[in-house]
This record gives structure tokens, sequence and C-alpha cells, in this order.
């Protein structure tokens, strides 16, 4: 396989993955099949780098070896349900059952058993990327409230059908509130969602970007809409609306 990706006719760059596998070449080649496929992924050869990795870019997706150097790959799995809903995909080889099992159970969203054809590899990530918005989402995985649509596998937000470009805490920020329409959603739980468990205390950023994310949306084209898209619930975080909700306004 070629490691040099292939150019995106896209404006936004395809979903972030991380790809966790202690052996290179396998790691390298893996890597350079999904940038082909539009998908803009980083490496770790071990558990501490890849939490590592997952703390700071807070990837779309995981791809997990369980059979790392330094810590058990079911680890990886429970630290990062500690914090998140990140979707996890285990990779892992056929005398691994019992810890494939084990990453299940601990959280992990699907798995693929060694050797695998990369073409299944690509229509599990984009299934698994297609259920994030669970409920919310509709029949093709996208996330929609008004005139807001994100599209989880494309990275790809657009206001009125137009793009708009976020920041990447922006971008998951948006996400934690497209996925909880109709509900209240604490600034605790969007802190450990969109920064993780160090910035516990910090709620002064949730203020800030959701004043800074409502700007960006209505200045993309939702004008007045995007102050009622959450609503500041005080003391607690934010009541995100949901269609019916915003029907009465328009």
């Amino acid at each position: 396989m070629s490691s040099s990706p292939r150019s995106s006719p896209r404006q936004q760059p395809g979903a972030r993955l991380l790809v966790v596998e202690d052996e290179v070449a396998t790691r390298r080649s893996l890597t350079a099949y999904l940038r082909r496929r539009d998908f803009r992924v980083e490496e770790a050869g071990s558990a501490e780098e890849a939490l590592r990795c997952w703390a700071a870019a807070r990837p779309d997706l995981i791809l997990l070896d369980l059979g790392l150097p330094d810590r058990d790959g079911v680890e990886v799995v429970r630290r990062v349900r500690r914090e998140s809903a990140t979707p996890i995909i285990i990779l892992s080889a056929r005398g691994q059952e019992r810890d494939r099992i084990l990453g299940l159970e601990a959280g992990a969203d699907d798995y693929l058993a060694k050797p695998f054809a990369v073409d299944e590899l690509n229509a599990r990530i984009r299934a698994v990327l297609r259920r994030v918005g669970g409920a919310t989402a509709d029949a093709d995985g996208m996330l929609r409230l008004g005139p807001v649509a994100m599209d989880p596998l494309r990275r790809e937000v657009r206001v009125a059908g137009d793009p708009v470009r976020l920041t990447p805490h922006e971008y998951e920020l948006l996400k934690v509130m497209l996925s909880n329409q109709g509900r209240v959603v604490t600034r605790e739980r969007i802190l450990r969602a969109v920064w993780g468990l160090a910035y516990a205390d910090a709620s002064a950023y949730v203020h800030v970007y959701v004043s800074r994310l409502r700007r960006k949306l209505a200045d993309a084209g939702a004008g007045p809409i995007a102050e009622l898209l959450f609503v500041t619930e005080t003391g607690v975080g934010y009541r995100v609306a949901d269609e019916e909700t915003l029907a009465r306004f328009v």
C-alpha cells in the first residue's frame, strides 16, 4: 500500500481516527489505507501513547489492538469509557477470544479478528460512525436540529446547506448538544466529553465555547434561532432544543 493520502475534493476533512497497533508495518499499512478513504489518522504504538493521543486529539473513533506492549488493551477501553463515549473497534488475533469479550464488556463497540479484509474494516468504521448519534440521528446517521446538520462520518457541519468551519472543541461541543436533543446537558458532562476529567473544574470553558458556537451558527445562517438551540439552565448547564420546540418559534 502507498503511504501517501489521496487528495480529497471535500472542503473539510473526514472523521478523525486513532489507530493503536504496536506492529509498525501493520499500523502504517492501515494508516495509509484509511487516509486514502479520506479519514484523518493518528497513530499510537502503545497504551500510554494511545491515551495521550486520545486525550489531546479526541478522535471520532479508535481502532484498538489488544496485544499492546505496555498495558492490556482492555484497560485502554476502560480508561476511555470513564470519560467519554468515543467509539472503539477492537482489532484482535483469533486466539484472543476471551480478551475480545472483555473488551466488549468494558465498552468497545465492535471487533474484528485478525487477519481481516480492509474493506470490511472500512465498512465497520462507517457503520459505527453512523450510529454515533444514537436515537437522535436520522437514517443516514446525520444529526439535525433546525437549520444545523452534522455528518459525523465526514466530520462536516452545515447551516442551511452551507459548510461551517468549527474548531475541534467547538465541533465536539456541538456533537454533544445535537446528540441530546430535548434534554438538559450539565456543564460537568460537557466538560468530560469535550475536554476530559482534567478540566472538571473549568466550567468557564463551557460558557465561552457555547457563546462562541452560537455566534458562529448565527453568522453562518441560523440567525436568531442559534440562541434557541441551547438555552442556559442557570447553575446546571444547557437545555437542548428539539424540532418541536423550534417549530413554536419559527
